[in-house]
């Protein structure tokens, strides 16, 4: 079985000892994915949607890295500071899984890096490693 490290300067870098996504024969896993800006890694401010938008930006380019996307995602994770922003969350979501979305579970939880309100990971098929 093969398991490659996945790195993109398309999505903000690591900010611990961990890779972007790890490739394994025919899946890759996404490491968590904040709603920093990979061009300055600054987090992106700005409503739920705004910062919903930028995670799965930041997940779709991870996942190209990896010779995928968001097309094969089978399982999603999202986590949220504050689940009543879930409805606005979702919105944005839809329009990025719009046919067959993926698995998902989605849980609140007290606190994200940097302060972050959202972080999404995802599993995804690859055709070939």
């Amino acid at each position: 079985m093969t398991r490659d490290i996945i790195a993109t300067d398309k999505a903000p870098g690591a900010v611990g000892p961990y890779s972007q996504a790890i490739r394994g024969d025919h899946l890759v896993f996404t490491a968590g994915q904040i709603p920093l800006d990979p061009a300055t890694g600054i987090l992106v401010e700005g409503s739920i949607e705004d910062q919903t938008r930028r995670v799965l930006d930041n997940v779709r380019a991870v996942l190209e890295a990896a010779g995928t996307g968001l097309g094969s995602v089978v399982k999603m994770t999202v986590f949220m500071t504050d689940l009543g922003d879930f409805k606005r969350m979702n919105a944005i979501y839809a329009g990025y899984f719009p046919e067959a979305p993926p698995a998902r579970s989605a849980v609140q939880v007290s606190a994200l890096p940097l302060g972050a309100d959202i972080e999404m990971e995802a599993v995804a098929l690859i055709e070939s490693p």
